[in-house]
């Protein structure tokens, strides 16, 4: 008889809606949606202000080469250049930087709803104020490099993946366009992507959100398939990866070992001739102007000698993954625990050749003042640095705190069935973990590689103990089922009728 009467009650008429329940929204509430998002914007980008320019890193300037003189970069992808140049159109560097701050700010409105089922302005206003005191976010935002890109991918799948019920078509529609645009900016961004999309179906245990989190991806993917076989003739993911995999795998010192193992019989490898140099850093060995793909044995300059090193580089790293699998294993899971742990904010702030940065080429695209306001900048000064220390020194102790509430939500959230926040908090700590991986175990662990991405545990921590509205049952209509897990909705129903 329960059970009848909870049918009919679930199934009843709706009543009509009065006047107050379908007035709409006022102006005032509709005027503090973009006006939050835009002061928020504003918080998320403030070290940028503080610099007196937007914060560059020596990268930055292949990618304004890129779209300034045609030249693609060959150790990059060519996919943050015109996007910065979308904005920029030689005019200013403010433009890309007032539109990261933008995209992040609503990009964390949309999170906030689709995890906590409602948004505010004043929420809103107060998570950007946090993020933008406490975290690495606003050092990113306020760069010019595709590091800026590394957790937008994570929040934008995670959107995809959770936001069906939340977000309307362009909304969704959007998402998946920044998605595809932040994975195409750096290659690091594919594997965090893939390994997000595998973990999509085990947490809604449905195939259907790979309907939405796939396309991006493959979009992604075929772009930089075509933009590498248009530069470079050859349809691959990566023209020349295989230096940078070789870089890795000598200084680690499996591909050292074959180098000397095969050397006598290897058909002349021109590396051979630098066996009494090898191992040596990894950066060295890819930057210095003395290191082997740069200069010959005999110290003659080689242009363009990474170019011409790659077809080598990657017989090498094929020979080195079959003649000593478990060292290269063992090497790339230690470089990946490395970088886990390696989230200090600074080691972009400071960089040598930034001061000598004025003298470059590239600013005669830009009207003058434009040199003038980079020159008179505390980075161009070198002193970014220092005037970061007292934000920095906050975000390891907020660090810390923030994985313990991370794990402890895990746990509060899978009891209470709140599955998209617990979504957002597994989505975070595998982006983590992938990221990790992918710029540890490939490149080389340095700090910028996970401080950009690690200000995500601080957000989901903070989203997953942030209370949410209560909606309880009404007399008529059906249900809501937000936050219910299925096999538990009938017993819910049948409580909360009797």
């Amino acid at each position: 008889m329960r059970q009848d009467h909870v049918t009919r009650w679930r199934h009843a008429p709706r009543p009509p809606q009065t006047a107050a329940a379908t007035r709409a929204p006022s102006v005032r509430a509709l005027a503090g949606r973009p006006l939050a998002i835009l002061a928020a914007a504003a918080l998320l980008v403030w070290p940028a202000f503080m610099n007196g320019y937007p914060i560059l890193f020596i990268d930055t300037v292949s990618y304004l080469v890129h779209t300034i003189t045609g030249q693609a970069p060959w150790d990059k992808t060519v996919a943050y250049g015109p996007f910065i140049a979308l904005f920029h159109q030689e005019r200013t560097l403010w433009l890309p930087l007032i539109a990261q701050g933008l995209l992040l700010s609503h990009l964390l409105w949309l999170t906030q709803r689709v995890a906590c089922g409602e948004v505010t302005p004043a929420r809103h206003l107060a998570l950007a104020a946090g993020l933008a005191a406490l975290t690495s976010a606003p050092w990113f935002a306020a760069t010019l490099m595709p590091d800026f890109f590394t957790p937008v991918v994570v929040l934008c799948l995670f959107l995809l993946g959770f936001g069906e019920t939340r977000l309307g078509r362009l909304e969704i529609a959007w998402t998946a366009l920044l998605a595809a645009v932040g994975i195409a900016t750096h290659l690091s961004h594919l594997p965090t992507a893939l390994a997000l999309v595998a973990l999509m179906p085990l947490l809604r245990r449905s195939w259907r959100p790979l309907l939405r989190v796939a396309p991006p991806v493959a979009a992604a993917t075929l772009f930089l398939v075509g933009a590498n076989w248009y530069a470079f003739g050859r349809a691959t993911l990566s023209a020349h990866g295989s230096v940078f995999l070789l870089a890795r795998l000598q200084a680690d010192g499996p591909a050292t070992w074959t180098l000397r193992e095969r050397c006598p019989a290897s058909g002349g490898w021109y590396l051979c001739g630098f066996l009494d140099r090898l191992p040596m850093d990894s950066d060295r060995f890819l930057w210095d102007p003395d290191s082997p793909p740069s200069r010959d044995a005999a110290g003659n300059p080689r242009p363009w000698g990474f170019v011409t090193l790659a077809p080598e580089a990657r017989e090498v790293v094929a020979a080195t993954l079959r003649d000593h699998p478990l060292a290269v294993a063992r090497a790339a899971l230690g470089n990946a625990v490395e970088q886990l742990f390696k989230v200090r904010l600074g080691d972009t702030l400071e960089y040598p050749q930034l001061r000598i940065m004025h003298t470059w080429d590239i600013w005669d695209a830009f009207p003058p003042r434009e040199l003038s306001r980079f020159r008179a900048g505390a980075q161009a000064r070198g002193e970014l640095e220092r005037l970061a220390a007292p934000a920095a020194a906050l975000q390891l102790p907020v660090l810390v705190l923030s994985l313990v509430l991370a794990l402890a939500g895990c746990w509060r959230l899978a009891c209470n069935g709140d599955t998209s926040r617990l979504g957002l908090l597994l989505c975070v700590l595998v982006g983590l973990a992938a990221n990790a991986f992918t710029t540890g175990a490939l490149s080389k662990p340095h700090h910028r590689y996970q401080a950009r991405i690690v200000w995500l545990l601080p957000l989901g921590a903070a989203l997953a103990f942030r209370s949410v509205p209560v909606r309880r049952a009404a007399p008529y209509g059906r249900m809501p089922t937000l936050f219910v897990p299925p096999h538990a909705s009938q017993e819910v129903a049948l409580r909360t009728s009797v």
